[in-house]
């Protein structure tokens, strides 16, 4: 779709054009968001990162009515971004929730060790490195199921798998990290 008949039905009918839009391009913007956050994001994020591209597109966007111009390139651009500053905004509040948990226990701590902090954080971050080891889908169902305490279903569905495969695969990938842990001198 170019820009010129993208305007032409735009000034025809603005539901058309956004019902054509959306059809024509939903699921490569989809592709594009998910891709972003497949890692940190809930269908939800990921559904609604999708409708603020396409509100984006029409609410901010002027076409040119004389240029020949292949919109995908301005409508992968748009996706791109959005996704990028939806990963961000749900970073932001997965580190403050976070940091607000490590606030309430360091009240509860009389006694804080520097130490054991800084150990317990390099443990994790060597832990976190053999999972992505893994490759996809194996680090993916790992993080869902044990960082984010989804069950096997949830998963399934946002890898589209079964979910008897995401149960295998998992069982499978923590096998596969007990060996990169012995590997490296640690035990679970």
């Amino acid at each position: 779709m170019t820009s010129r008949e993208l305007a032409a039905m735009m000034q025809r009918s603005p539901a058309e054009c956004h019902k054509a839009l959306v059809k024509e391009y939903g699921r490569y913007v989809y592709a594009i968001v998910y891709n972003k956050l497949r890692g940190c994001g809930t269908n939800e994020d990921m559904e609604e990162c999708v409708s603020d591209v396409f509100a984006d597109i029409f609410l901010k966007c002027d076409f040119d009515l004389s240029a020949e111009n292949d919109i995908k390139y301005l409508i992968s651009t748009i996706a791109k971004r959005k996704a990028i500053d939806r990963f961000r905004s749900i970073s932001a509040k997965a580190k403050h929730l976070t940091d607000t948990a490590e606030d309430d226990m360091k009240e509860l701590v009389s006694d804080f060790s520097v130490d054991e902090h800084v150990d317990r954080s390099v443990l994790r971050q060597v832990l976190l490195d053999k999972i992505d080891e893994l490759g996809e889908p194996d680090s993916t169902i790992v993080i869902q199921k044990f960082y984010y305490n989804r069950k096997y279903k949830e998963i399934a569905q946002s890898v589209k798998m079964t979910d008897t495969a995401v149960r295998a695969r998992c069982s499978r990938a923590l096998g596969k990290l007990r060996t990169k842990l012995v590997e490296i001198g640690m035990t679970i």
